[in-house]
């Protein structure tokens, strides 16, 4: 599991002044953490979409945004990630909570289909991406900042899993 202060920390060491995201189950804990935050500023949307225009605003203005979605978001997101973000080659970090992940492993008949179209979906899209699920982990989201930035373009970290 991941710790919301840990991810926090590391935002911060990243330099990043917002986060711009609608929160959801999985990431609770990282909102509510993020919220207390003084130094970088929380932006709760109504659809997924938004937040990659209003992302793209705030790089456009000097700033250091964070897009924080559930994968069902992102699927919601496509156009919106596709005509900002992507085409205006913005340096973007997508934290994204990928619900169903468990149930990809899982020897289930019925998996959580926001799962399976997930990874096809960010590959489809060119959007490089590493799947987090421990602290140990957060190092792919230090290389998620430095791919986006060395290429001008968004690259995603995952959580896979709720934070603590």
């Amino acid at each position: 599991m991941l710790t919301a202060t840990k991810v926090r920390d590391l935002l911060l060491a990243h330099g990043v002044t917002h986060i711009v995201g609608l929160p959801d189950n999985l990431c609770r804990t990282l909102f509510s953490t993020l919220k207390e935050e003084p130094a970088i500023e929380v932006i709760g949307v109504s659809r997924e979409g938004e937040t990659f225009a209003i992302a793209a605003g705030l790089h456009i203005g000097g700033k250091k945004p964070v897009v924080l979605i559930q994968n069902t978001g992102l699927l919601e997101a496509g156009d919106a990630y596709r005509g900002t973000s992507w085409h205006m080659h913005i340096p973007q970090v997508i934290l994204l909570a990928y619900r169903g992940f468990a149930s990809l492993a899982a020897e289930v008949e019925r998996k959580d289909t926001v799962a399976e179209f997930t990874e096809p979906t960010l590959k489809a899209w060119s959007i490089p991406y590493e799947i987090m699920q421990e602290d140990e982990d957060l190092k792919m989201l230090s290389r998620a900042f430095e791919l986006a930035e060395s290429t001008n373009r968004p690259a995603a970290a995952i959580i896979a899993g709720t934070t603590q």
